[in-house]
C-alpha cells in the first residue's frame, strides 16, 4: 500500500497515475458528502483515523469486476482492522448502467459466502444513477447515495455492528439524511461541489 500523495491521508491500493481522478473524486464526496452532511455517522471515524482503503478497478465487464472484488474481500479480511477499517472499490468502466449494477450486488454478496467471509465482511453501494426502490430518478433522497462513480464499499461486519450498537434508531439514519437533503435541495447538492 503506497499513500496517494503527501497531502492526502488516505490509504490506496495498487494506485496507477491515472487512477487518481477517480480516488479524488470520491475523497471528496466522502469528505464533503458523506461526513460533512452526515449521511453516514459510521464514516468519520476511519476518515478521521485514515483507515479507508481506495482501490480503482480497471475492468471493463462483471466478470472481471468479480475477480477484482475478490481480491479487495480477501485483502480487507486479511488487514489488520487498526490499519485498515474500510475499503472503497471504485469501478468507473464497469456497470454504469444502475440496474445492471444493482443485479451485480447479488453476485457480490454470494462472493462473500463462497469466501468464507460470510458475518465478517458485507458490500454496501453507491453509484452515480442510484435510485431506491418507489422513488423518481431525481428525488433528492437518492443523492444520499450517489457517488461520483460506481463504487463498492467493503465493511466489516464488527465495525457495523459496533455502530448500530451505538444507535437507539437504526432507521433514522434514513429519515435523517431524507431531510437534510430535502433541505439541501439539489442547488445545495451541486453548491457542495464548487470551488475545487
Amino acid at each position: 500500500m503506497t499513500q496517494l500523495h503527501s497531502a492526502s491521508p488516505f490509504i490506496t491500493a495498487g494506485i496507477q497515475a491515472d487512477d487518481l481522478p477517480y480516488i479524488e473524486a470520491t475523497r471528496r464526496w466522502v469528505e464533503r458528502a458523506v461526513v460533512g452532511l452526515n449521511l453516514c455517522p459510521f464514516a468519520r471515524a476511519p476518515l478521521v483515523q485514515q483507515k479507508i482503503r481506495f482501490a480503482v478497478s480497471h475492468a471493463r465487464d462483471a466478470d472481471t469486476l468479480l475477480d477484482d472484488l475478490c481480491g479487495e474481500l480477501q485483502s480487507l479480511a486479511a488487514a489488520d482492522a487498526g490499519d485498515c477499517e474500510t475499503t472503497l472499490l471504485i469501478h468507473p468502466f464497469a456497470l454504469g448502467d444502475f440496474l445492471d449494477y444493482n443485479d451485480f450486488l447479488d453476485v457480490a454478496d454470494a462472493a462473500v459466502e463462497t469466501l468464507g467471509l460470510e458475518g465478517e465482511l458485507q458490500v454496501a453501494s453507491f453509484h452515480p444513477q442510484y435510485q431506491f426502490a418507489d422513488s423518481a430518478i431525481d428525488d433528492i433522497e437518492n443523492f444520499s447515495n450517489r457517488s461520483p462513480y460506481p463504487t463498492l464499499h467493503l465493511l466489516r461486519e464488527s465495525s457495523v455492528e459496533r455502530a448500530m450498537d451505538a444507535m437507539t434508531d437504526t432507521d433514522e439514519i434514513f429519515r435523517r439524511n431524507a431531510d437534510t437533503l430535502k433541505r439541501l435541495g439539489p442547488e445545495g447538492w451541486q453548491a457542495l461541489w464548487r470551488n475545487d
